[in-house]
């Protein structure tokens, strides 16, 4: 198989914790073709969608680089959409791009779902699982809100990633209309607020699907010096195991993941409650390997290849 993974340069990656590389690693000790490209190294001609790409041989010190060429998406059986955010236009863009990628080749995730399903939105169309969520830009309105929580608020841009921008608040406090306004631009971009989770300080937790199907998780326990659940701002991953509450989250949206597309996906939990689907170029695998003994990078490879061979 050939495989062309669409993503952040190569030299900016961590690769001790990377899952787009942990994936590549596993392709070419499969013996696939690899090679990657940025977004900005693609175009769209004769209704066909096209990249100047670089073929690559990975290895466990990272990537010994091979030829440059200009390639046709098409003649790749699976291609992974890898970018991470920020979830802006140029993002958007390039799911159009790969919108003209052939029935015959593998987009995953589905460039559709990529665009319909924001991370935050997402999950928020579920109520009975979710916190309390107000999506608005109406400041007064979020203050409103702020003010019928019992205990405190988190504020999140909805475009945001990797915590970003995460703000806690509560009514009362004289910063809470500037936090607002700072993240609304004056009322002009929508954010979320939510109800605070007390039960953060004992993690947040990434639970990894697999075309659906949940396949591991890892507890993120936030620091002393920071409230969010972030590894790279310093909370700790811990071993973990899903609750019956956290099977039943995943039991109900597996069926819409599945069905639209979204092979590789990592939901956030938060004392039972689910707070984010991530779609876009979710991580965590490298945690989950090296807690449980396994290798999710060669269960997403086989999950990929039952989808391709679905179109040959």
């Amino acid at each position: 198989m050939r495989s062309l993974f669409v993503m952040d340069p190569l030299e900016t990656l961590d690769l001790s914790g990377d899952s787009t590389f942990a994936l590549m690693r596993a392709s070419t000790g499969r013996g696939w073709e690899v090679w990657w490209c940025h977004p900005s190294a693609m175009w769209g001609e004769g209704g066909r969608a096209k990249a100047r790409a670089q073929r690559v041989v990975t290895t466990a010190a990272g990537f010994d680089r091979q030829e440059w060429a200009e390639v046709e998406l098409a003649d790749f059986q699976v291609v992974w959409m890898r970018k991470d955010p920020p979830f802006d236009m140029t993002y958007i863009f390039t799911t159009y791009l790969l919108d003209l990628v052939p029935p015959s080749t593998l987009v995953l995730n589905n460039p559709a779902g990529l665009r319909s399903r924001n991370e935050k939105l997402f999950a928020a169309a579920y109520a009975d699982l979710t916190p309390p969520t107000l999506i608005s830009r109406d400041i007064q309105r979020i203050m409103a809100f702020t003010a019928a929580l019992p205990d405190r608020v988190v504020l999140k841009p909805w475009d945001g990633n990797g915590g970003r921008g995460v703000l806690v608040s509560r009514a009362g406090d004289p910063n809470l209309r500037s936090m607002i306004e700072v993240l609304s631009d004056e009322g002009r971009r929508y954010i979320l607020a939510q109800r605070y989770l007390p039960e953060i300080v004992a993690g947040d937790k990434r639970i990894i699907l697999i075309d659906g199907e949940p396949a591991g998780a890892v507890l993120r326990v936030p620091g002393t010096a920071d409230h969010r659940g972030n590894l790279h701002v310093g909370a700790t991953a811990h071993r973990t195991t899903l609750t019956p509450r956290e099977q039943e989250i995943c039991a109900q949206i597996g069926p819409t993941l599945r069905a639209e597309g979204l092979v590789f996906v990592g939901i956030d939990v938060i004392g039972g409650w689910l707070t984010e689907i991530n779609v876009t170029s979710p991580t965590g695998i490298h945690q989950i390997n090296a807690f449980d003994g396994v290798q999710l990078e060669e269960r997403l490879l086989d999950a990929a290849e039952r989808r391709a061979a679905e179109r040959s």
